[in-house]
């Protein structure tokens, strides 16, 4: 291949390098913030459901019957203090102290953790009693809407295990600082509409 000359007079083009994330940190924080609304949009339509169907028992057991509020008040404990040591995390993420941060994201863990052991038990006692979710529709759309919010902390976990390793392994990296960052937002957005289950679904459900 013969290499090409300017010709005369004329100056040589200058080529300058890009960087890889040319767009910084913004354009992923934005997208995850339109994730989150589609998700918002998602739960949405399962509290509608759940409002439409809450009381339809088909001559089955209600949620006054069969809702233990003091084993969901632990519950929704763990999960808002799981939102405050993730809180210490990011804190301690911003003065660039890894191992305290894993630390934070390890209790972080296991009290999400917690919280879904507690979920699956009371699960698993209301299949124990017959409260499946094909007895009636108040249970379809209770099954749905609470599994589906406990799907989310699961894959939460995972993200924030995977995370963990990459910590581990790179230290605070900017790239590893703005994944910390989309999954605090999506700990606290998982926050935010456990407090809607729990009022919406389980004191709402009890008071009826």
């Amino acid at each position: 291949m013969h290499e090409m000359t300017p010709p005369p007079g004329a100056t040589a083009p200058v080529f300058y390098e890009q960087e890889e994330h040319a767009h910084g940190d913004g354009g992923t924080l934005f997208g995850f913030w339109i994730y989150l609304m589609g998700d918002s949009l998602i739960f949405a339509v399962l509290f509608a459901c759940y409002g439409v169907l809450g009381r339809n028992y088909a001559a089955g057991p209600s949620g006054a019957e069969l809702f233990d509020l003091r084993l969901v008040a632990v519950n929704t404990t763990l999960l808002l203090l799981s939102s405050i040591t993730y809180g210490f995390a990011m804190l301690e993420m911003d003065k660039e102290k890894a191992r305290t941060t894993l630390i934070w994201l390890a209790v972080t863990g296991l009290l999400g953790a917690a919280f879904l052991a507690i979920e699956l038990y009371e699960f698993a006692h209301l299949i124990r009693e017959g409260a499946t979710p094909q007895r009636s529709a108040f249970l379809s759309s209770f099954f749905t809407l609470v599994g589906t919010h406990g799907l989310h902390v699961t894959f939460g976990i995972v993200w924030l295990v995977t995370l963990m390793v990459q910590v581990r392994l790179r230290g605070l990296i900017r790239d590893n600082q703005r994944r910390l960052m989309c999954l605090s937002m999506f700990w606290h957005f998982l926050d935010v509409v456990w407090i809607g289950v729990f009022t919406f679904v389980y004191l709402m459900g009890v008071m009826r």
